[in-house]
């Protein structure tokens, strides 16, 4: 009987323990509800950050298939400018890398825009070429013709007359509600091959990448992680409605191939000259002729300034700016050794009244203006602030001469 009962309590003993156990395992083993799904491609979205893929690969598939037709094959014939030899991060030149001009033959992307046979890309695609050919989504090619461009935004505008049949138009969406990490589509033509598709997100806005053929920044630049190679310049970025919010125009890499970063020309840039680009008229930036750097904390202390606003390093020659009479530094006035900068320039504080901490700053609000247009720059000058008139003249062709 004592045996008995002893093996009785064995076994209860055991049955107790045993269903702790599964219940301590099943308290540390997260529920079926609530384990951490790893996302597939094809998984779609959710709200639980935990559930969430990178990408709803339906929606993917169902925007490539519906903008892939409005993305063209660009080949240009012609011979290359000198200025595209000097620009070894923007993809898509002929032939590149060349050591002289000459003659070239190369590939690029584009973006039907419209039932008239508009379609946006990059300047360098098509800059210095004596003929274009456009191959479309079916697979024929027809003559394209330059109709306008703007080297300083890196855009242009090419036509091709064919059956509005054979086009479908992207539609064309709004760059400046753009926020890092919101999702971004590549399609162009890297390498010859047509209509490749990459995604990844929006890494930046707001970018000054660069410098255009005339030695203008491009600002505003959209920065993505999505793979952009040579001949993908002129593509489309697109958002996760499948509607264009950029042209695929630069790379930033130390061996010319993709390294994560990539630049696009923000759509609300294009969308702002498509009438005169279409319309075939010149496009002008507003020029002030500075060069000049943020005064801050240390650039304060060195120049004797108080922080705040642009420091003035140098006026260019026969420049608005030097017109009006605005003063850059000096390199006789103090010594400038150990990268010191030259002192005596004016600091300027505002433009129109608006207060200015970088030069991006001045540089945003004069895209805003016109050539010939008027501004007010208060500026900082031996100590005391004054006003001065600057009128604005077109961004010159080249600031070499």
């Amino acid at each position: 009987m004592t045996s008995l009962l002893k093996n009785f309590v064995v076994v209860l003993l055991a049955m107790v323990v045993g269903a702790a156990l599964i219940i301590g395992y099943m308290e540390v083993r997260p529920s079926a509800a609530g384990v951490p799904a790893v996302a597939s491609a094809a998984s779609s979205s959710s709200s639980s950050p935990t559930g969430a893929s990178l990408f709803d690969e339906n929606n993917v598939e169902a925007i490539v298939e519906k903008v892939s037709p409005a993305i063209v094959t660009i080949t240009s014939q012609g011979q290359t400018p000198p200025s595209q030899h000097s620009s070894p991060h923007i993809p898509g030149f002929p032939n590149i890398p060349l050591p002289q001009p000459g003659p070239s033959v190369g590939t690029g992307s584009g973006i039907i825009i419209d039932d008239q046979g508009h379609i946006l890309t990059n300047n360098h695609v098509v800059d210095g070429a004596t003929s274009l050919q456009v191959t479309l989504f079916d697979g024929s090619t027809v003559p394209g013709k330059l109709v306008g461009h703007d080297p300083a935004n890196d855009l242009a505008i090419v036509k091709i007359d064919v059956d509005k049949s054979k086009l479908t138009v992207a539609t064309l969406g709004d760059s400046s509600k753009l926020k890092p990490g919101q999702m971004a589509i590549a399609i162009g033509n890297p390498f010859d091959l047509d209509r490749t598709v990459t995604v990844g997100v929006i890494s930046a806005v707001g970018r000054a990448y660069s410098e255009s053929s005339n030695g203008r920044p491009i600002r505003n630049m959209i920065q993505t992680d999505a793979a952009i190679n040579p001949g993908n310049s002129g593509g489309a970025l697109l958002n996760s409605s499948g509607e264009v919010i950029g042209v695929t125009t630069a790379i930033e890499s130390p061996t010319g191939g993709f390294v994560g970063i990539g630049f696009a020309v923000p759509i609300n840039t294009a969308q702002a000259e498509l009438a005169d680009l279409e319309a075939g008229k010149p496009i002008s930036h507003p020029w002030l002729g500075i060069s000049g750097v943020a005064v801050t904390d240390s650039v304060a202390q060195q120049l004797g300034v108080p922080a705040g606003g642009v420091y003035v390093v140098q006026v260019v020659p026969n420049s608005p700016a030097a017109n009006a009479g605005l003063k850059g530094g000096s390199l006789g006035s103090e010594s400038t050794s150990g990268g010191e900068l030259p002192t005596g320039g004016d600091v300027i504080l505002a433009v129109d009244g608006r207060k200015v901490n970088k030069l991006g700053d001045i540089s945003s609000y004069l895209d805003t203006k016109k050539s010939g247009d008027t501004v007010k720059l208060t500026i900082l000058r031996n100590g005391a602030n004054q006003d001065v008139t600057v009128t604005l003249a077109g961004w010159p062709d080249s600031l070499n001469g």
